[in-house]
């Protein structure tokens, strides 16, 4: 990990971080999922503001618990989907996507990691 400093108890909050990464990771795919299958803008939209939620809270979170990547690409794929949003057609919506599905990796390959350690 990067930049983490050994202190009592952080251990246990970085794990609950890993636990909820596992859901925020499935739940930002399905709704990369169901923006690039939506029926119109409007839902289009309201799917990529879910996963934009989703990726604020981890942004905000995982550079403080020593996760200095992911909490960058975190953030980068949030303003990914403001700039997206602000400048929407379906042109510029396969980037986005492109992007989502690498954090979505990036938190996988995490995962797997500390699953690794653990087990």
């Amino acid at each position: 990990m990067e930049g983490v400093l050994a202190m009592p108890g952080l251990e246990r909050v970085r794990e609950k971080f890993l636990g909820l990464l596992a859901e925020r990771r499935s739940a930002i795919a399905l709704h990369t999922l169901a923006a690039l299958d939506a029926h119109s803008p409007a839902e289009t939209e309201a799917e990529l503001l879910e996963a934009q939620n989703i990726l604020h809270k981890i942004a905000g979170t995982a550079g403080s618990l020593g996760f200095d990547t992911l909490g960058n690409e975190a953030r980068a794929s949030e303003e990914a989907i403001i700039a997206t949003l602000q400048n929407f057609s379906s042109a510029n919506l396969l980037p986005l996507i492109e992007q989502l599905d690498v954090f979505v990796g990036m938190c996988g390959d995490l995962l797997t990691v500390k699953s690794d350690r653990t087990g």
